[in-house]
């Protein structure tokens, strides 16, 4: 296995463990990151991945690696997880294309059907709204929004005991 394929084996690997730490270690500094709820850079994603994490309920992820080069990568990957906002579960295919840079995780892109997702994780809604761009960017707004109060929460300085 060359070194980008154990990196994403790594990465992969402590996702199943709900280990954020070592997800967001793969990053380079200046990573970005998107799907159809996040557009994010930097520090931003290793906190997406700690907030994901800490929430989980009833995951499971199972994934397999694609092909892994100098410059590329992909990886196929599927997440069973109760959605926290409704309780509902959601088993959501994912197809991510990285790009690395200096070892790291540089870009990574998860692409999934987001009409499929919004069926299972908003019921009714999702089945009738899910495939308007006004729906994907009113779940990528919340989306946003939890991962914006999630940093405030946990980037606070601590009072001295």
């Amino acid at each position: 296995m060359n070194p980008n394929s154990q990196l994403l084996h790594r990465f992969y690997t402590a996702f199943q463990q709900l280990d954020w730490r070592t997800m967001a270690d793969c990053y380079h500094p200046d990573a970005r990151f998107s799907d159809p709820a996040f557009t994010l850079a930097g520090t931003e994603i290793g906190m997406m991945w700690r907030m994901l994490c800490e929430r989980a309920q009833n995951f499971e992820l199972e994934f397999q690696l694609g092909d892994a080069d100098e410059q590329h990568g992909t990886v196929s990957w599927q997440a069973t997880y109760l959605f926290s906002t409704t309780g509902r579960k959601v088993e959501n295919r994912i197809e991510a294309s990285i790009t690395f840079k200096d070892g790291l995780i540089y870009e990574h892109r998860d692409r999934f059907n987001f009409w499929r997702w919004s069926r299972q994780a908003l019921g009714v809604p999702g089945l009738l709204l899910g495939w308007m761009p006004l729906m994907r960017h009113k779940v990528s707004q919340q989306a946003h929004s939890q991962l914006n109060k999630f940093i405030a929460r946990n980037s606070a300085p601590t009072k001295p005991a």
